[in-house]
C-alpha cells in the first residue's frame, strides 16, 4: 500500500482548550488509484491533505501516523518533510494563481523546481519543462513557456500547476478542488489529464471535491466527510448509486436532478 492513514486526529489550541477538526480518520490509497474525498466546507477535507504534505496551518497539530511507503510522515522533521514535497507528494491548488510566482515565467517555475531537487543544467530544465508543458496540453507550450501566470487563462495556470507538482515525479498527488474555479468545458478537460497521469504514471490521486459528479467521474473508491469524520467509504459506484449513511443520501439528494441523472440510478 502506499500511503496509509490511521486515527489521525488534528486539532488547534484555543483559550479554552483544544479543538479538534479531524476526529480519528482511517485510509488508504494505491499506486495508479483515485481516491475522491467529498462534503461540505468545514468537513475537514483540506485539512487532511494539509496534514497529509505537512502544512499544517500555525497552532494546529496532528496524532496518529501517515505511512507513505512505510515512513511515517507525522514523525519526520521539518527539513524531511521538506525533502518529500514536490519528490514524493505533489499538491494541486484550487487557485493557481496563490500558487504561481506572478513576478517569474511559468517555464522558469517548472524549470527552478528541477534545477533544485535534480541538479540539471538550464538548458535541460527547460527542455524538460517545456516536455511537463506538453504533457498537461498547454496549447502553444513553445511559446507559452515565457509567458507570466497573469498572461495565462486559468485553465492554462491550472495546468502549469499540474506539471510543478509532476516536475519531481512524485508517486502521491493530492488535488484540493482543482476544478472548482474553472468553466465546466475546461473543468472536463483538467480531470481528464489527471485521469491519464493516474492510468499511465501510475500515480495516487487524493482528489478532494465538493462535487459529486467530479468524484464519480474520476475516483476508483470514495470517502465521504463531515465535520471531521468519515461517515461513509467504498466503491465510487456502490457510494454513488447505493449509499448506506443518511448523510450520503442526505447529500446526493441535494443535487438538481439533471446532476442525479447523470451519475445514474441514485434512489
Amino acid at each position: 500500500m502506499m500511503l496509509e492513514i490511521e486515527r489521525l486526529t488534528v486539532g488547534f489550541r484555543t483559550r479554552v482548550g483544544r479543538k479538534d477538526v479531524l476526529h480519528g480518520l482511517d485510509l488508504s490509497l494505491s499506486r495508479g488509484e483515485t481516491l475522491g474525498i467529498i462534503g461540505e466546507s468545514g468537513s475537514g477535507k483540506s485539512m487532511l491533505a494539509l496534514s497529509t504534505i505537512g502544512l499544517l496551518p500555525r497552532g494546529a497539530s496532528a496524532a496518529g501516523t501517515i505511512r507513505l511507503f512505510g515512513d511515517d510522515l507525522l514523525s519526520l522533521s521539518e527539513r524531511q518533510m521538506s525533502a518529500i514535497r514536490g519528490a514524493r507528494i505533489g499538491m494541486i491548488f484550487q487557485e493557481p494563481m496563490t500558487a504561481l510566482n506572478p513576478a517569474m515565467t511559468v517555464g522558469s517555475q517548472i524549470a527552478e523546481a528541477l534545477r533544485l531537487h535534480r541538479e540539471m543544467s538550464r538548458r535541460d530544465a527547460r527542455r524538460e519543462a517545456l516536455r511537463l508543458m506538453e504533457m498537461v496540453r498547454i496549447a502553444r507550450a513553445p511559446d507559452r513557456i515565457n509567458s507570466y501566470p497573469h498572461e495565462l487563462s486559468g485553465g492554462e495556470r491550472q495546468r502549469v500547476g499540474i506539471a510543478i507538482a509532476l516536475a519531481l515525479k512524485p508517486a502521491l498527488l493530492i488535488a484540493d478542488e482543482p476544478t472548482t474555479a474553472l468553466d465546466v468545458t475546461v473543468q472536463a478537460e483538467i480531470l481528464d489529464i489527471l485521469d491519464q497521469l493516474v492510468r499511465e504514471l501510475g500515480i495516487g490521486l487524493l482528489l478532494i471535491s465538493h462535487d459529486f459528479g467530479v468524484i464519480a467521474r474520476m475516483a476508483d473508491r470514495v470517502m465521504v466527510m463531515r465535520a471531521g469524520r468519515v461517515m461513509e467509504t467504498g466503491t465510487a459506484e456502490g457510494v454513488i448509486r447505493r449509499p448506506q449513511h443518511a448523510y450520503t443520501k442526505t447529500l446526493l439528494s441535494s443535487l438538481p436532478r439533471r446532476v442525479r441523472a447523470g451519475l445514474g440510478d441514485l434512489s
